[in-house]
């Protein structure tokens, strides 16, 4: 199995934006729902947005109206458009299945929202 590849975190101050690309393989992208999980520094990885094959999305209640979870089934990719962003969203962004599967957690991108 390929592990997807994420990119575009970095730092940013509260308020900003950021978007995230997560580019999967084309099996696992036809096969699956897609999410972007987060994990916190201290607490355990949790599901902040899912895309369904059919582009029907889900948010954490933290998230909603900030965040918003698309893809792209030409280019094999997911996005997140982080607006809003405030220092509670710092953590480390993988994306995923949904469920997830544990072959495919990648290396993730760091968010950091700080001034």
């Amino acid at each position: 199995q390929v592990q997807p590849v994420e990119s575009g975190g970095g730092l940013v101050q509260p308020g900003g934006s950021l978007r995230l690309s997560c580019v999967a393989s084309g099996s696992m992208f036809s096969l699956y729902a897609m999410g972007w999980y987060r994990q916190c520094p201290g607490k355990q990885r949790e599901l902040v947005a899912a895309v369904a094959r059919g582009d029907n999305t889900n948010y954490v209640e933290s998230v909603k109206g900030r965040f918003i979870i698309s893809r792209d089934n030409v280019k094999n990719t997911v996005y997140l458009q982080m607006n809003s962003l405030k220092p509670e969203d710092t953590a480390v962004y993988y994306c995923n299945s949904v469920p997830a599967l544990q072959q495919y957690w990648g290396q993730g991108t760091q968010v950091t929202v700080s001034s």
